[in-house]
């Protein structure tokens, strides 16, 4: 799609350099994975962008999809981070992230996973900016261990937390960094990026929340931390560098929730061709398959040529 052909081939080409006594850093090109819970079906998919293809460059984003806990009590992470660009270790520094944060949210999903069911937003807000700052934190102990500059080091964090309760329509988002959040309703999409929030003091208790705009987008802006969520002997770091995000959405039945990193947000929002092409694909009463999802989300656009992870939520 675009004003002409893309300009790398459309399959992989060279592979990136491996070292012998460092095979378990290498990074796959593709990474494809689902899941089916309650009322929602997960796909998601990590690919090389077709120029780091043609470079035999690695895969700079990175994706975790894991489950913690069991029934319907059981919490489901979607966890993807992007490196830094042309740093030799972003890769590392991408995985390194979703790790963190995967070992930050499991050790807290049950406080988690009862915070969503009784919505207290205000609790996972709080907690959330946390463990997020401090999981991006452990990014900058790394760069000073590997020798590198804490801004080569490190990576954007964008996050989904998914109750597989039936019952619980909750959806909650959180990260740092750019990328998309959209929400395909009635064939149509909607960009539902939240705007980022600074690092802001806690309001007072009391303080009363505010209206909700409607009842499928909450964007929320209070900071009452009420109990940790995770209890570690070492101070926090200090902030991350950009905001943190975050959103909770209440599903409605036949609602589309895509995640993304920019590699696939710049082409949603820049090519009309994309837009319209995926919201024909995933507009569907049932969601593709794995290998149609993958299909789908390697359309090449011309112009756009960065890894593309995504994280797509279909809702029973």
């Amino acid at each position: 799609m675009g004003s002409g052909p893309p300009t790398y081939d459309p399959e992989p080409t060279a592979l990136p350099r491996a070292e012998p006594e460092e095979l378990g850093e290498l990074v796959a090109d593709t990474v494809l994975d689902g899941a089916r819970y309650g009322t929602w079906t997960l796909r998601s998919v990590s690919l090389r962008g077709d120029s780091a293809r043609y470079r035999g460059e690695p895969r700079r984003d990175a994706l975790l999809t894991a489950r913690f806990g069991t029934g319907d009590h059981a919490l489901v992470l979607v966890a993807m981070a992007t490196g830094a660009r042309a740093t030799p270790e972003a890769h590392l520094a991408a995985a390194e992230a979703c790790r963190w944060i995967g070992r930050a949210v499991g050790r807290s999903h049950q406080r988690l996973a009862e915070d969503i069911r009784a919505t207290r937003r205000a609790d996972l807000k709080a907690g959330l900016h946390r463990l997020t700052d401090r999981s991006l934190g452990r990014l900058r102990t790394s760069a000073l261990e590997r020798g590198a500059r804490p801004e080569e080091y490190t990576a954007t964090l964008r996050c989904l937390l998914l109750p597989a309760d039936p019952y619980c329509r909750t959806r909650v988002f959180f990260g740092v960094g750019d990328g998309g959040l959209f929400q395909l309703r009635d064939g149509s999409w909607r960009d539902i990026e939240p705007r980022a929030t600074e690092h802001a003091p806690p309001e007072p208790p009391g303080t009363p929340e505010p209206a909700e705009e409607d009842d499928d987008r909450l964007t929320l802006d209070l900071g009452v931390p009420q109990g940790p969520y995770e209890q570690l002997p070492e101070p926090p770091p200090p902030p991350a560098r950009d905001p943190f995000r975050f959103q909770v959405s209440l599903a409605r039945p036949g609602d589309a929730l895509l995640m993304c990193t920019p590699g696939l947000a710049e082409p949603l929002r820049g090519e009309p061709a994309l837009s319209a092409y995926l919201s024909r694909r995933w507009s569907g009463r049932r969601p593709p398959g794995l290998a149609a999802f993958l299909a789908d989300a390697r359309v090449r656009v011309k112009g756009y040529a960065d890894d593309r992870t995504a994280a797509a939520l279909w809702e029973a």
